[in-house]
C-alpha cells in the first residue's frame, strides 16, 4: 500500500467534498463460484481500495463529515479461520497501517447506523454494484435493492470522481508498472501466435506473465481470431494461417492498479495486402488520435478525428462514399467503427464506470443515444493527471452488415456491394495508455510493437 499519509489525506480532502452528515464505503465480500468456500480471486471494492488501501474482504468504513473521524468495521478471524488461513493481522492491526484508529465489528456498525437515521443524520452511499452490498444497505439503511441506484448520493459520486479521475505520481507509477507487464503480455502473445496454436494457450500463457509478477490481469483476457467481436472471451480456436489474431489484456499491479493494450497479429508473421490496408488504416486513426491528445481539448472531438481518417480510409478502398462529414454526422462509420475511442483507467481498467460514466467521463453533460457514439466512454474536455486509452478498431460484422443492408441504412455513404468482399475479415484494434501532462500527452509503459514491421518482427522471434 501507499504512504499512511495518502489514505488520511485522500479521506479529509473527501469529507471537505462532501460537508456533512456521514460517508458509508461497502468493501467487497468474498464471491463464491460454486459453493461457500470454493470462491473466485478477492477483488477489493476499488473506491474502498483508494481511501483504505486494505485488500481484505468483508470490511465496510465510515467517515464522519461533521467530527472528522473515520472508522474502519468487520469481524476479526476467529481460531477455525488460522488453521485454515494461517495468522492474520486484526483489524485494528491493519486499520493503523492507514492512519485508522477507531475500529468496530459489523455490529456495532448497524449500531451506530441505526442512531445516524434516528437524529436525521444523512448517510452517503455510492451506487452498489454487489448483489451483497444491496442485501446490506436494505438492511443497514432499508433501502430497497431496486432503488439502491438512484438513491445513492450525487453528492459523494462527485466527491470521489474528482479525487480519483486525477492521477497522483505515486498512482501514475503504478500504472506505468502495469503497462510494463503488459506490454510483456502482447509481445509474448505475437511470438506465439502461429498456426496450429490455441487461443487457450495464448491467453495461459499471457495470463501467467501477469500472475508471474505478484499481480493479476485488469479484466478477462480477449484472445481471439474473431476480433470483430469486441468482447470475445471465447478461447476454443485453433489458429490457422491467413487469421489475424486479436489480443485485448492488461496486467494489474498488487495494489490494484491496471494496464489495458490492444494488438492485432497475422497467424502467418505477414499481413497480406488486406490486411495491411485495413491495419494502417486504423493505425493511422489511432495515432492522429494520440496526436491530438492535450489538456483543453474535448475528447469527442478526438474520438470524430479518429473517426475522420476511418471514413477518408474507408472511401479510398471503396467501403464508403459521399461526404465525410456528413456521414460522420448520421453515424455511418458505426458500421466498421461501433465502439468509443478509449476510457479513463486507473484502479478500475474502466475506471469508476460502476459510479457512471456521465460523472466519470462526461463531467456531468448527457450521453448521445447514437449508436456507436453512444458507446464512447470519455467525452469530456482532458485534463492533466486524466489516464486515458487510445482504441480505435475497424470491424466486418457479418450480423450488423446484413441488417444495415436489409435496411439500406446510411446507404448514401455505405457501398454495401463492396463491403460483402470483407465480411470474412474479422475485425482489428491498436490500444495504449496515456497521461494528460501540463504540456500534452505521455505514453505510459514501454513501448508496444504496432507498426506493420515491428509486429511482424516481433512474431518472427517465436
Amino acid at each position: 500500500m501507499f504512504a499512511q499519509n495518502t489514505y488520511i489525506q485522500r479521506r479529509e480532502k473527501l469529507r471537505k467534498a462532501i460537508g456533512s452528515g456521514l460517508i458509508l464505503l461497502l468493501g467487497n465480500d468474498e464471491s463464491p463460484m460454486n459453493y461457500a468456500d470454493n470462491g473466485f480471486h478477492f477483488r477489493q471494492d476499488s473506491t474502498f481500495l483508494y481511501f483504505f488501501g486494505l485488500n481484505h474482504p468483508s470490511y465496510s468504513a465510515l467517515l464522519d463529515c461533521d467530527k472528522g473521524e473515520d472508522w474502519i468495521f468487520g469481524n476479526d478471524l476467529t481460531i477455525d479461520d488460522f488453521v485454515w488461513m494461517g495468522p492474520q493481522p486484526s483489524i485494528a492491526e491493519q486499520s493503523l497501517q492507514v492512519g485508522v484508529s477507531k475500529t468496530g465489528t459489523i455490529a456495532s456498525l448497524i449500531i451506530l447506523l441505526e442512531d445516524a437515521q434516528k437524529k436525521g443524520r444523512k448517510v452517503h452511499f455510492l451506487p452498489p454494484y454487489r448483489p451483497e452490498n444491496k442485501i446490506k444497505l436494505f438492511h443497514w439503511l432499508h433501502v430497497l435493492p431496486e432503488e439502491a441506484k438512484v438513491k445513492a448520493s450525487a453528492e459523494m459520486i462527485l466527491g470521489v470522481v474528482n479525487q480519483r479521475n486525477y492521477k497522483s505520481n505515486e498512482e501514475i507509477d503504478e500504472i506505468v508498472n502495469a503497462c510494463n507487464v503488459s506490454v510483456d503480455m502482447h509481445t509474448l502473445a505475437m511470438r506465439m501466435a502461429k498456426p496450429g496454436v490455441t487461443e487457450a494457450q495464448i491467453a495461459a500463457a499471457v495470463y501467467q506473465t501477469a500472475l508471474a509478477t505478484g499481480g493479476q490481469i485488469s479484466f478477462p483476457i480477449i484472445a481471439t481470431i474473431n476480433g470483430q467481436t469486441l468482447h470475445n472471451h471465447y478461447h476454443g480456436n485453433v489458429l490457422k494461417d491467413g487469421d489475424l489474431f486479436l489480443l485485448d489484456a492488461g496486467a494489474e499491479t498488487t495494489l490494484g492498479y491496471a494496464g489495458d493494450l490492444s494488438s492485432t497479429v497475422p497467424v502467418n508473421g505477414k499481413f497480406n495486402s488486406r490486411q495491411k490496408d485495413i491495419y494502417n488504416l486504423c493505425l493511422n486513426s489511432h495515432n492522429a488520435a494520440i496526436e491530438m491528445l492535450k489538456p483543453g481539448i474535448p475528447f469527442k472531438e478526438v474520438y470524430f478525428e479518429s473517426a475522420r481518417v476511418i471514413v477518408r480510409g474507408l472511401k479510398d478502398l471503396g467501403l464508403m462514399k459521399g461526404n465525410v462529414e456528413d456521414a460522420l454526422v448520421n453515424g455511418a462509420h458505426a458500421m466498421f467503427f461501433p465502439c468509443g475511442l478509449g476510457h479513463m483507467m486507473g484502479l478500475d481498467v474502466h475506471d469508476m464506470e460502476d459510479l457512471g460514466e456521465v460523472y466519470v467521463g462526461y463531467d456531468g453533460e448527457p450521453k448521445s443515444t447514437q449508436f456507436g457514439l453512444k458507446s464512447l466512454r470519455l467525452g469530456r474536455k482532458l485534463e492533466p493527471g486524466f489516464v486515458l486509452t487510445i482504441e480505435p478498431g475497424i470491424y466486418f460484422i457479418p450480423e450488423l452488415i446484413d441488417q444495415w443492408k436489409s435496411k439500406n441504412y446510411n446507404a448514401d455513404y455505405i457501398n454495401f456491394e463492396k463491403v460483402e468482399e470483407y465480411k470474412k475479415f474479422g475485425g482489428l484494434r491498436n490500444e495504449e495508455d496515456f497521461l494528460i501532462t501540463n504540456e500534452g500527452k505521455l505514453l505510459l509503459g514501454k513501448p508496444k510493437p504496432k507498426s506493420i514491421a515491428d509486429v511482424e518482427s516481433e512474431w518472427a522471434k517465436g
